[in-house]
């Protein structure tokens, strides 16, 4: 990893336990230090705040959480105490709108001629007074980083000059140091095992997996093993009693204790949003079906190792998996290709450097 040469802060809203990875391999590659703002997320998102090691220095956001759902909008009150105290040189922050203290974080670093760049998704397809404000509020940023191809297009299309954006897909594990567990060409039990590892909520959309488990013909339906928590755990363990009841839900887990499920699975499935689990799935060799969201996958699975499928659809789910658990060793074959992405391509180490990249540039304008 290349160094990155500043005192660097990241403003983030919350700080959740996938993300402490990445922060802490940034640490790292940052001598003079970097900088941690985030607070707590709101009561009902059940996201507990991790805990960084000591490598990154963590300043606790006081987070006022402003009405909800599209009208969300967040209020970090002191978040010029953070500034002020630890001096840095560059300042990275989410680049959404809806977190209303970011612009005055950004005019207090141009006042004293010190970068910032915005760490974001893309920008929404507009025109007329949308497309006005975000073009307006894209010009408070020195640079862009965005995670994939679709949210550089997005950022070009509202004018930002392309040499300001830089692609760091989006990644939760770092280059995997051991080859994945060797897989039969047969399912080891007899079925395939289907494995979900992430938040349970409505957006994840596992009760749209549980259905098109039952349609497929009784051959191919798989065993389904579910992993996380959430505020839909209960709805989906009483859906699947009379739905579906070849599934297992693990509860939460974390980090190592996920390996041994990872192993044990044939295909990883994400039927909605979100979900870095997918990177950990196809470091451990599995092929991946992943519901085609906001872009930001689309650099990640491909038709050689992966499916995108229509998020909330049943029949498209259905039609998917009952083509490739009927074919085990191509499956196989797609594994291999998940794990060549992940361990040349897309991870940890890779993502950093791209960030080392978007701070050289801005320090050199």
């Amino acid at each position: 990893m290349s160094e990155i040469p500043a005192r660097l802060g990241l403003m983030q809203r919350v700080l959740p336990e996938y993300r402490l990875p990445f922060f802490e391999m940034l640490a790292a590659a940052c001598p003079q230090g970097l900088s941690l703002f985030s607070g707590d997320a709101r009561p009902e998102e059940s996201i507990q705040p991790a805990q960084p090691s000591p490598s990154v220095h963590h300043f606790q956001a006081n987070n006022q959480h402003l009405l909800s759902g599209r009208f969300y909008a967040l209020r970090q009150k002191n978040w010029r105490e953070w500034l002020q105290s630890w001096n840095l040189q560059v300042l990275i922050q989410e680049a959404n709108p809806r977190y209303l203290t970011s612009p005055a974080a950004a005019r207090w670093m141009r006042r004293k001629d010190r970068p910032v760049i915005g760490w974001g998704l893309g920008a929404p397809a507009g025109s007329g007074m949308m497309r006005s404000f975000w073009r307006a509020y894209l010009r408070q940023f020195d640079a862009l980083i965005t995670y994939s191809r679709t949210g550089f297009e997005q950022y070009r299309q509202m004018g930002v000059d392309p040499r300001e954006i830089f692609i760091a897909p989006n990644a939760a594990a770092p280059k995997p140091q051991q080859p994945p567990a060797p897989r039969p060409d047969h399912y080891a039990e007899g079925r395939a095992v289907l494995l979900f590892v992430g938040r349970l909520q409505a957006r994840k959309r596992v009760d749209v997996l549980l259905q098109a488990c039952a349609a497929l013909p009784d051959a191919l339906q798989p065993e389904l093993w579910i992993v996380g928590d959430g505020p839909e755990k209960q709805n989906l363990e009483t859906q699947a009693q009379t739905l579906y009841p070849r599934v297992c839900f693990y509860g939460g887990k974390f980090g190592n204790e996920l390996t041994p499920l990872f192993q044990a699975a044939d295909v990883f499935v994400l039927p909605g949003t979100g979900g870095l689990a997918v990177q950990q799935a196809m470091s451990h060799g599995l092929p991946v079906i992943v519901g085609e969201a906001d872009g930001t996958q689309a650099d990640l699975v491909r038709p050689e190792n992966g499916v995108l499928v229509q998020p909330g659809s049943v029949d498209s789910l259905r039609a998917t998996l009952e083509d490739l658990l009927s074919q085990p060793q191509r499956l196989r074959r797609m594994g291999d290709q998940s794990y060549r992405i992940v361990s040349e391509e897309i991870n940890l180490e890779n993502m950093v450097d791209v960030f080392s990249q978007a701070v050289r540039f801005v320090l050199e304008r």
